[in-house]
């Protein structure tokens, strides 16, 4: 007889919840086995974050039933949570920067001997929880504002296993890693996995889902669509389950060489610190990829095309004509748009209105030409026309979800009709119909005669979207591919590999 399956850690029955009289979840159901990654993906608004605060115990569920171990749960607060063995690793640490690893581990509950903290075990705990999970290289003593965000993850994580956590839910985990940091944290959560902790993990980004997971769980409108075993199902069914269409109508389509125009941008051996003998051209209509490894010079290209860093040696050229990009400012003026892959540190105000943050371009550079009846105009019925939804244009953008935010930052250059848009990863930390609605709206305006350079390590992204692709290494371009080039193309010029053929 086969094995019966393993009894599950947590178990969410009926879950359902409502704000001001919309219901945000509506019968949801969900478990959690010992050492499994468990998978919750869904579009933004689909319910994930709210059904995770309830888990976690952020929210009380208006119906339904949360059982660990078989006991049903009442969580008043995150305390009770974490007494039920529940722990959480937000997208935003919870960390103090000025606390060293084992003070923060150790926050709330440290080891008391006679009245007074005892610092040595305390850290001599900490350094058992690293040692547990693989972490040989990380000091207790050390301060937390001096790690990187990669170790940071993991002291959130050691909080959460001195607490007992058996069931951990993992929020966009790898949204602010960098490229080589994820495989980190990919070998992180198989050694949680090989102690028997339950994972619940929530991600935009599915190759990870599919790296990780054996189950995924689909929410829309918060609804369970689905729980279907990883390895029996695929991208495009589960694009299906979360939009409503098929993978394939993902990306629209590419230019013809009769929708080209005449090369707008030109850049003929350039250079500066991080970049080296750069030659590129990119047509009007078109959409010009550009791949690489991180640190590979890939957003130093966009840095130095919008004056952030400017080229020092070379040559630009706008229509035919010589300019010198020595400023953002300048840039703009020459019609220039960068969309800055660093959208919370760099794209917007958090604090700042919509409108405001939609507006910063145009009162940047262009208070001569119009007053600031028409630039606020203008720029409203441009974020009607990339359907920003919010509660209305004087709420708070850190409030919006990270499409939405996206959207708002391409009203703000849309309003200076730029000739030129630099793209720096423009789809990433949004979900999958915020991606198709920017792809769309990329496409839209190389149509319409810009021309469009667009980063992304995003391969399917970069090779959907692109009519041309370049390729950076080392600073320099490797080399150029054709639109239907493959993954295997691209990382091949990325790393600088050589088959024997060519040798």
């Amino acid at each position: 007889m086969p094995d019966p399956p393993p009894a599950s850690l947590l178990t969410l029955r009926g879950i359902r919840k409502s704000f001001l009289g919309v219901r945000v979840l509506d019968g949801v159901d969900l478990d959690v086995t010992p050492g499994e990654v468990h998978a919750v993906v869904g579009e933004n608004g689909a319910g994930k974050s709210t059904l995770m605060k309830i888990v976690s115990g952020g929210y009380a569920p208006d119906g339904g039933t949360v059982e660990v171990d078989g006991a049903p749960q009442v969580f008043r607060g995150p305390r009770d949570a974490q007494r039920a063995g529940i722990g959480i690793i937000h997208q935003e640490f919870n960390l103090l920067s000025d606390r060293t690893v084992a003070e923060n581990v150790h926050l709330g509950h440290e080891p008391v001997r006679r009245g007074l903290v005892d610092r040595r075990v305390m850290r001599e705990r900490t350094g058992q929880l690293l040692a547990s999970i693989g972490e040989t290289t990380l000091a207790p003593d050390a301060t937390v504002g001096g790690l990187g965000v990669a170790q940071q993850q993991v002291v959130e994580i050691a909080k959460a296993l001195a607490l007992d956590a058996r069931v951990l839910i993992m929020d966009e985990p790898t949204a602010a890693l960098a490229d080589h940091e994820v495989e980190l944290l990919y070998g992180l959560v198989r050694r949680l996995q090989q102690r028997g902790i339950g994972l619940l993990y929530v991600s935009h980004r599915l190759t990870e889902v599919f790296d990780l997971s054996g189950r995924i769980t689909v929410l829309k409108d918060g609804r369970r669509v689905t729980t279907v075993n990883t390895a029996d199902t695929n991208t495009d069914d589960l694009v299906r389950h979360m939009v409503g269409r098929e993978l394939s109508s993902y990306y629209p389509d590419r230019a013809t060489s009769d929708d080209l125009g005449p090369v707008r941008l030109a850049v003929r051996d350039a250079g500066n610190r991080k970049l080296h003998a750069v030659d590129l051209q990119l047509r009007a209509g078109e959409v010009l990829g550009v791949g690489g490894l991180q640190g590979s010079g890939r957003s130093a290209l966009a840095r130095a095309l919008f004056g952030v860093t400017p080229f020092t040696t070379g040559e630009v050229t706008l229509d035919g004509r010589p300019v010198r990009l020595r400023s953002p400012r300048s840039a703009m003026r020459a019609g220039i748009a960068y969309v800055t892959e660093d959208r919370k540190g760099e794209g917007i105000v958090p604090r700042q209105s919509v409108l405001d943050n939609a507006l910063l371009a145009t009162r940047a550079v262009g208070a001569a030409r119009s007053g600031r009846a028409a630039r606020t105009r203008r720029v409203r019925e441009l974020l009607a026309t990339v359907e920003v939804r919010a509660a209305g244009d004087d709420q708070e953008i850190r409030f919006l979800s990270g499409g939405n935010q996206q959207k708002v930052v391409l009203a703000r250059w849309l309003a200076l009709d730029p000739q030129v848009l630099l793209f720096d990863e423009p789809t990433r930390g949004i979900d999958v119909g915020a991606k198709s609605a920017i792809h769309d709206l990329v496409r839209r305006l190389a149509r319409d005669g810009a021309a469009v350079l667009m980063i992304s390590s995003d391969l399917p992204e970069l090779l959907g979207m692109s009519d041309r692709i370049v390729v950076m290494r080392d600073g320099r371009i490797a080399g150029e591919l054709p639109a239907d080039a493959t993954e295997e193309d691209v990382m091949t010029l990325a790393v600088g590999h050589v088959t024997e053929t060519d040798r």
